[in-house]
């Protein structure tokens, strides 16, 4: 049996009603489902984590699931196509909203012709995904909706980033983007080919540039969040 062909249980009916929407976060970085758990936690009560997963088995074989919506990362690299996960947590009766750093039509087509509600990128800030859930908890189909993420807009990202953006250049996001993925800032400065305190610089300006425009990332965690959702995590 193929993992797109594991049976799904039906939703339980013996536990008590909960208003809140029951979320599972599907995504292969577990910094990313930690950071997004963290802040639906502090800043959405209407919602309740249910389920943290970094793979497709993960998610269906956890007793929490079925959910009422999935918020699922495009690609897991597992060998199961978005398609056969939509359509296995549709089944099941969950609603899915497709987070991806990838922003083309081809991918946004795909999920939303398998049943997603959505196709959104993960350059949103987490507000505006918070947002976005809830309608997609709510039924709606989304329509697409903007991000700064791609390729074809690079040249002209300073002029139409959105609020709150830190500007980062090329090498403080190449840092980051490291930095983010679990390496050290000595194996950022040796993937980079600089010195350690050049590195070190980097990192410290993004953080310094983060501040400026009121979003915190002094400490690991948020700076990694902060990295997250500005869509320099595939």
């Amino acid at each position: 049996m193929s993992p797109s062909e594991v049976s799904i249980p039906a939703a339980r009916s013996d536990e008590p009603a909960d208003e809140r929407v029951r979320l599972a976060l599907l995504d292969d970085h577990g910094l990313i489902v930690d950071s997004l758990a963290t802040w639906f936690a502090d800043h959405a009560p209407d919602f309740v984590v249910a389920v943290r997963a970094t793979t497709w088995m993960d998610l269906i074989r956890d007793p929490a699931f079925p959910v009422d919506l999935v918020l699922m990362d495009l690609q897991l690299g597992d060998g199961v196509s978005i398609e056969s996960r939509i359509r296995a947590c549709r089944a099941a009766g969950a609603k899915v909203l497709v987070v991806s750093a990838l922003d083309d039509e081809a991918s946004r087509a795909r999920c939303v012709a398998a049943g997603a509600a959505g196709f959104v990128s993960k350059t949103l800030p987490a507000g505006e995904l918070v947002a976005l859930a809830r309608r997609a908890a709510r039924g709606e189909r989304l329509r697409r909706h903007p991000s700064t993420g791609n390729a074809s807009r690079e040249s002209t990202a300073a002029a139409s980033a959105p609020p709150g953006s830190a500007h980062l250049s090329a090498a403080e996001e190449r840092a980051l983007r490291l930095y983010a993925q679990g390496h050290s800032t000595i194996e950022v400065a040796d993937r980079m080919d600089v010195g350690y305190e050049t590195a070190k610089t980097y990192l410290r300006r993004v953080r310094e540039k983060y501040a400026r425009v009121g979003r915190p990332a002094s400490r690991k965690a948020e700076l990694i969040r902060r990295a997250a959702e500005d869509g320099f995590l595939e």
